[in-house]
């Protein structure tokens, strides 16, 4: 989870100043994390106490209400609401906040259901349930080496399995966009992964195509997570931007089920 975070917290002073570099500073004064961050944390803190997603994430998002770039404008009506209902959502924020559940379980259909879970208290189009459950599954088969990390074994498993093309690295350069959709994010982030060497790589190279940048960062960040080591020094200048007490959901979760 924590590669889902550091990519939001690099990606974050880029989301409405898109660069096309990849040897910009990592961290800077006007990085922040945002609110993939606090749901990822919300959805860790949910495995690690019991809790409903539903509420875990509530709690979280009503707590820190004004995250740097914000809510999306039907995502902050539903946190506000006395009893919030899915409202067909298939925007890429079920993708951004699933990296825990990629770590915590054990068996693939137990990873899809929790991913389902995950997504469908708001994100409960098929769209929007698909992003989420096919970068939990990568996640989850990329850490058990159940695939490797090959161009051919990863686009035929996020074909045959979620349906989703890859795109050509030069299609993703010269023609992303900013979209919020699953459809729209998801490929290409993975896309980033494949592309790179290492971690930091993939961030570089992610931030790099533009876009909707912390939420591509959050999602390419978390399948690298379960590939490449994080660099110590990336992890612990990332832990810099975090309140005491989504470190310690981070340090808990990592003690329990790994990176």
């Amino acid at each position: 989870m924590l590669g889902a975070i550091i990519g939001d917290i690099v990606g974050s002073r880029f989301e409405f100043n898109n660069t096309d570099k990849t040897d910009f500073e990592l961290f800077t004064p006007e990085c922040s994390y945002t609110d993939d961050t606090i749901c990822t944390i919300a959805v860790a803190d949910a495995i690690l106490n019991g809790n409903t997603y539903k509420k875990s994430i509530l709690k979280w998002c009503r707590k820190y209400p004004d995250p740097k770039g914000a809510y999306g404008s039907s995502f902050e009506s539903w946190i506000h609401k006395k009893n919030p209902k899915p409202y067909n959502s298939y925007g890429n924020g079920s993708s951004m906040r699933v990296s825990p559940v990629g770590w915590a379980f054990d068996s693939e259909n137990e990873v899809l259901e929790q991913a389902r879970l995950t997504a469908i208290m708001s994100h409960n189009h098929p769209e929007g349930i698909k992003g989420a459950q096919c970068v939990a599954d990568l996640i989850y088969s990329l850490r058990k080496r159940n695939i490797r990390k090959r161009v051919s074994d990863i686009t035929f498993f996020v074909r045959s399995k979620f349906g989703y093309s890859i795109p050509y690295m030069k299609t993703v350069k010269t023609s992303n966009t900013f979209d919020c959709t699953c459809q729209g994010t998801v490929p290409q982030a993975i896309r980033c992964f494949m592309q790179a060497k290492d971690f930091e790589e993939t961030i570089r190279i992610t931030i790099s195509i533009g876009g909707d940048s912390d939420t591509l960062g959050a999602i390419a960040g978390s399948i690298a997570e379960s590939w490449f080591d994080i660099p110590e020094q990336i992890k612990s200048k990332a832990l810099e931007y975090l309140p005491d007490e989504m470190i310690e959901v981070i340090e808990r979760f990592t003690e329990k089920f790994g990176k």
